[in-house]
């Protein structure tokens, strides 16, 4: 079976989990192509239709796999190849962005949600499913080899805590992260050092989350989000707001808190996750992630039925 992905490339990378989903079909013997979109905004996407009508008919994938709602759109435009597409949570979430998303939604032969509830956020059809990207676990796992992160970014004498993202990404809210670390730092006379997300390799990030007190996500709104599921890998303690999928995937795991939108409460929490940190040291969330079938293998086997299901359908 030969997939294409179709997917953004206006950062200049290709985003992790795409990467890595990629990789986890490749290895279940499915031959992956990749094509990128290189600018931003609806009229850039659709200047590429025709190099990618031309990618079409030079490779002659059997099925189109596109990430997000506006490559989703990009990808119907023509209707050879049938189309699935991942919708990932800002591409439902964004009301701006969602009124392109619904036509993807309506013209792809399959479409993946990655969190339940945005499946209830559009009109409903046959080969519609919740599958939400895995992590893979060789990469995120417990490690006591921290030699990856410099001495500068784990500070001594304080409290490590990893934010989820770039401190400027408006949805992470780094405001609500920054005014809970200042509250913990005025209650508990501690320092704290909360670590920016950005600009770190995946084996950096592995070490970080071996490394930190405690794995932190304030974001206003989420799908399914990786930090979450490669901390739990790595059996880091977190602190989060209750967004998208995060109080399915934690489950009653110990050491994992969901916090509200109140600074105060997230320092609460964090305080309860630093308590249990010193108390137990790690979480099971591993554990948990393995018994959801959350590792990129399981995934990818996920994905391949829904791939067999279009087929069988276009015949």
């Amino acid at each position: 079976m030969k997939i294409l992905i179709v997917c953004s490339g206006t950062q200049g990378i290709l985003s992790p989990f795409i990467k890595e989903q990629m990789e986890s079909l490749a290895k279940l013997n499915l031959e992956i192509l990749l094509f990128q979109i290189k600018k931003k905004g609806l009229i850039g996407y659709l200047v590429h239709l025709n190099s990618l009508n031309q990618f079409i008919k030079k490779h002659k994938p059997d099925i189109i796999h596109a990430h997000y709602g506006l490559s989703g759109l990009l990808a119907n435009f023509q209707r050879r190849i049938p189309v699935v597409t991942t919708f990932h949570g800002s591409d439902i979430k964004n009301s701006q962005v969602y009124k392109f998303s619904k036509w993807a939604h309506k013209f792809s032969k399959a479409s993946i949600f990655v969190e339940r509830s945005m499946l209830n956020n559009v009109s409903r059809k046959d080969l519609s499913f919740v599958i939400p990207c895995g992590v893979d676990l060789m990469t995120f796992h417990p490690s006591l080899k921290k030699d990856l992160v410099d001495n500068s970014i784990i500070k001594k004498d304080c409290l490590n805590i990893l934010f989820a993202s770039s401190f400027q990404n408006p949805v992470k809210n780094y405001s609500l992260a920054k005014n809970a670390c200042d509250c913990l730092e005025e209650k508990f006379n501690k320092k704290v050092n909360l670590i920016e997300l950005k600009g770190f390799d995946r084996q950096q990030v592995n070490s970080l989350m071996n490394s930190v007190d405690c794995a932190l996500l304030t974001s206003f709104s989420e799908g399914s989000p990786q930090f979450i599921k490669e901390a739990m890998a790595c059996n880091c303690p977190i602190v989060s707001t209750n967004v998208g999928d995060i109080k399915w995937m934690i489950g009653n795991t110990e050491g994992c808190f969901l916090a509200a939108f109140d600074s105060n409460d997230v320092a609460e929490k964090i305080r309860l996750c630093i308590e249990f940190n010193l108390a137990t040291g790690r979480t099971k969330g591993r554990e948990r992630i393995i018994e959801l079938g959350m590792d990129s293998e399981n995934i990818a086997k996920k994905i391949i039925e829904v791939y067999k299901n279009v087929l069988h359908s276009n015949k």
